[in-house]
């Protein structure tokens, strides 16, 4: 666990693990999509350069969706629970400390939805086919996703719940041990609680990032045998909403909420209107059909 990777000499400022690895994954998703839409796109010399204008407003989509998702769970706990020293209490009784990203606080499926959202809206201003920038966007988003969950584990984010005491022999990345009291006390930029102290969790920050590569991995491979634009994008969709809430169970960090008397969480709620949401459409679209781009070949633009 390294929270903190290092800080910056006569500044004092301190580099935080969980920032550079998600500016790692956003570096490596917008790699991946430029070369993405230079096979599949419409125009591939120009859609490359229209993701790169449309790719800012899906960061922006990222860290505005994921936060105001936090905001709205944190004031809904705080609503339900009275607890003075929540995050929710602090929301409203100080509203700037709302945009105080870097201290933490994103829902990953808030960053998911606001980076669609502006993300399609940065399509149609800068005319990328919309769909289409949807498939490739999304396959592309999971291989970056897959590099930022590695964040959680080094931050402590995201942990699992304590590993039952018949299966704590099991290996690493299925379980994880937390350090001890002394390092936790050394290190306050962890977010494993001290209650946590030398237990073993369920490792579930990096599931979550295999799943995102397994994701990206299934997305590539889609790509190629797509019948229409945006099956790609609805397929991942409704796979990542059955991965998420099988994940969801094996978590034990009650900030992502819990509802209906603890039986789901925040992210299982929204996981069951995605795959209701995804499976319709899939039934929907069943018989439409595109013409697909054809694969440019060498630096020649696709017909």
């Amino acid at each position: 666990m390294h929270p903190v990777l290092f800080e910056i000499p006569g500044l004092g400022f301190p580099v935080r693990a969980f920032g550079v690895m998600v500016a790692a994954g956003f570096l490596l998703g917008l790699h991946i999509w430029t070369r993405l839409v230079r096979r599949h796109g419409l125009e591939p010399l120009k859609d490359e350069e229209r993701v790169g204008n449309v790719a800012m407003w899906v960061l922006i989509g990222v860290i505005a969706g994921g936060r105001l998702m936090y905001v709205i769970v944190e004031l809904l706990r705080y609503m339900g629970s009275g607890d003075e020293g929540s995050a929710g209490y602090q929301y409203l009784h100080d509203p700037l400390s709302i945009l105080f990203v870097w201290q933490g606080g994103l829902v990953m499926y808030g960053g998911f939805f606001g980076a669609i959202l502006l993300g399609l809206w940065g399509c149609r201003k800068y005319d990328l086919h919309l769909f289409n920038g949807l498939d490739t966007g999304l396959t592309a988003g999971f291989f970056g996703q897959a590099v930022g969950r590695v964040g959680c584990l080094l931050v402590g984010d995201d942990y699992g719940a304590v590993v039952p005491d018949g299966m704590r022999s099991l290996p690493f990345p299925i379980t994880v041990e937390v350090p001890d009291a002394a390092w936790l006390a050394a290190h306050p930029e962890s977010l494993f609680p001290t209650a946590l102290a030398g237990e073993t969790l369920w490792c579930t920050q990096l599931w979550m990032a295999f799943n995102a590569l397994m994701l990206g991995l299934i997305g590539l491979w889609l790509l190629k045998r797509r019948r229409y634009f945006g099956q790609v994008a609805v397929t991942l969709l409704s796979l990542y909403a059955v991965t998420r809430f099988t994940i969801e169970a094996f978590r034990g960090d009650e900030l992502r909420g819990v509802w209906f008397g603890g039986a789901l969480s925040t992210s299982q709620v929204i996981s069951i209107a995605g795959l209701v949401l995804g499976v319709a459409l899939l039934f929907k679209l069943r018989g439409r059909r595109d013409t697909a781009p054809a694969p440019p070949r060498g630096n020649e633009p696709a017909a």
